[in-house]
């Protein structure tokens, strides 16, 4: 199934995993080989750059154009990635109420 995706280069993403795929926690080891070795061929028949040729090809077109859900571990790593991408960035803030049993002390009589 491989063979389907053949690139000739290997796919970066320096904007979001400036530390590669493997080193930024998000993937398995197994998932980052694959966005590495064949992630080019996902983005370009993702984007339709590249008209698919295989029947993997097509059926991995057909996912990301919303006509079926993920089945193929390519595709689950696939969808993976672009919802990494594709969700704003982590925002952590803290939150609390002080004084919820006293709100009596501060009522405006």
């Amino acid at each position: 199934m491989a063979e389907s995706f053949s690139v000739t280069r290997r796919f970066f993403d320096d904007k979001n995993y400036p530390r590669g795929f493997a080193r930024h926690g998000d993937y398995t080891i197994k998932e980052a080989q694959a966005l590495e070795q064949y992630g080019q061929a996902f983005r370009s028949l993702d984007s339709g750059e590249r008209k698919p040729v295989t029947k993997e090809e097509k059926s991995f077109v057909a996912f990301c154009r919303g006509e079926r859900a993920a089945e193929t571990f390519f595709e689950k790593t696939w969808q993976k990635y672009r919802s990494r991408i594709s969700t704003n960035k982590r925002l952590y803030t803290l939150s609390g109420v002080v004084g919820v049993d006293n709100l009596d002390d501060y009522s405006a009589d």
